[in-house]
């Protein structure tokens, strides 16, 4: 499994997704991901799968150490205490003594960004996870993360996919040496029929999912993309056969200028501009 670097840690490029599924289902899936040669699981408190996420985790027989866990406190838990509380919780659904990587799922609406980096770093600190994050986190909130922290930001997660442009927080995130991981990077399908990427696809000998991650991953994203197919997960971790040029690259970004929309995100973010 190919890795992006940031600060003292490798994240594996390629994760699956948790959100919104559940049930057995969700532990089948967690297996057979891991199963399929996946080492990233992204999950959050807010998905309510911690605990078959985890039986998935135990079934597979893989090691702990070899897997790169990822879950996410809600803007409700933000507050110092009730972070730590929330985060312990989701060990205990989980599982597991730590997490890999914990993020602020969404910016609390009351708290300002110093508040809610606090308890952020206070479990970095107690060993509750190894490495801190954020999502949802603007170019400006990101900034002012960086400036209320102890511990490197490894990592944004936010929606990303050819019909979103990014560059700003693409940016933003490169001069902070943190990672971009993408989710929703393949916009539920929607640019899939897209004459440009039909007609790499066909180049490439791939699918057009492939097209749309390996594109992602070019940029230095992570890329966590879900499904409930076991052909999918397979093919959505072989994108590293293939390169984009430069005017695939092009011509694929292109796209969020004519059509430039949230498909997955949530309006819990008003000023995602900002």
């Amino acid at each position: 499994m190919e890795a992006i670097r940031s600060y003292d840690t490798a994240i594996p490029s390629v994760g699956i997704g948790t959100w919104t599924l559940g049930g057995e289902d969700c532990a089948r899936l967690v297996h057979d991901a891991i199963a399929a040669g996946y080492r990233h699981i992204d999950t959050a408190s807010a998905y309510g799968n911690e605990e078959r996420v985890g039986e998935g985790v135990r079934a597979s027989g893989i090691p702990r150490g070899e897997l790169f866990m990822t879950t996410k406190v809600g803007p409700r838990d933000l507050a110092d205490g009730d972070f730590q509380r929330s985060l312990e919780a989701s060990l205990e659904r989980l599982g597991m003594d730590h997490v890999d990587l914990v993020l602020i799922h969404w910016p609390s609406p009351t708290l300002s960004v110093a508040e809610m980096m606090r308890p952020l770093n206070d479990v970095r600190r107690r060993g509750l996870t190894l490495h801190i994050g954020v999502s949802n986190f603007t170019p400006r909130r990101l900034h002012e993360a960086w400036v209320s922290t102890e511990f490197p930001i490894i990592a944004n997660q936010c929606e990303y996919h050819p019909y979103l442009n990014q560059d700003r927080l693409i940016a933003a995130c490169e001069d902070k040496g943190t990672v971009l991981v993408a989710y929703c990077p393949l916009g539920r399908g929607r640019s899939f029929d897209e004459p440009a990427i039909v007609e790499i696809a066909t180049r490439h000998a791939v699918s057009p999912a492939q097209v749309v991650l390996r594109w992602e991953n070019q940029q230095g994203a992570v890329v966590i993309p879900r499904t409930t197919r076991a052909d999918r997960l397979r093919t959505n971790l072989d994108i590293f056969g293939f390169r984009l040029d430069d005017a695939e690259m092009a011509a694929i970004s292109a796209l969020s200028r004519t059509r430039n929309e949230r498909i997955c995100g949530s309006s819990l973010i008003a000023d995602w501009n900002d």
